[in-house]
């Protein structure tokens, strides 16, 4: 199968499966959709990098890969509907009595956003939260691009005065805030707001929290 030499690894998957999904880890038994295999690279990219379990189905059952084509819908996904293109690692095990399955590795990427092509043809970045694939907040992406942007300068000799109270805000809320939040406590209109909120983040000083409610919130940059 494609050229990989199974290696043993019977109580290794099984050590991987009992973990669950995760943040870094997704189980994958059927693999048609080459868009929706991309959200997940994607998702991963964007965040610390990950693996796919080829051959293991949603309730942590080995079954084994069925079709070799499945490696070629996964490079298909990383190569035509991931940009820039991602470089997947694959390696087999044998699972035991000749279950073959398939760990494909995706690294954490060197440049945000990895951008996935949905099935609406639109593209958009993905980012891995516990065990979804969430389509990443704008303000994010925009945060991304502007670290990667030529000429961008990742150290602050000065805050502004709207940088200030955006900080002294952060600092006093018991709880992050979202961007309309602080558009209004700082009495300003929500663009420019958004533009505060992506410089700083750019800049690393404060981050995006995903708060369970389909919502991406603004706090300050944790030191852990």
């Amino acid at each position: 199968m494609k050229d990989l030499n199974p290696l043993k690894g019977k109580y290794y998957i099984e050590e991987l499966v009992a973990q669950g999904e995760h943040q870094q880890q997704d189980f994958k038994f059927l693999i048609s959709d080459a868009r929706k295999i991309a959200r997940s690279i994607s998702a991963f990219a964007n965040r610390d990098g990950g693996r796919l379990l080829i051959g293991v189905k949603d309730n942590g059952t080995i079954a084994g890969v069925r079709n070799e084509e499945d490696i070629y819908v996964v490079e298909q996904a990383a190569a035509r509907y991931c940009r820039p293109p991602q470089q997947i690692e694959f390696t087999a095990f044998n699972a035991g009595t000749g279950t073959l399955v398939i760990r494909a590795s995706i690294a954490k990427a060197g440049r945000r956003p990895v951008m996935a092509q949905d099935t609406d043809r639109k593209w958009k970045a993905y980012y891995r939260i516990a065990d979804e694939n969430i389509v990443a907040h704008p303000l994010m992406v925009r945060a991304w691009q502007l670290r990667e942007s030529p000429g961008a300068n990742g150290t602050l000799f000065s805050l502004s005065d709207n940088e200030s109270n955006l900080l002294r805000l952060l600092d006093s809320s018991d709880r992050p805030l979202s961007a309309r939040e602080i558009a209004i406590s700082l009495h300003m209109p929500a663009v420019t707001a958004d533009n505060l909120i992506v410089r700083m983040a750019s800049l690393g000083i404060v981050d995006f929290i995903y708060n369970g409610n389909g919502e991406f919130v603004i706090a300050r940059t944790r030191d852990d």
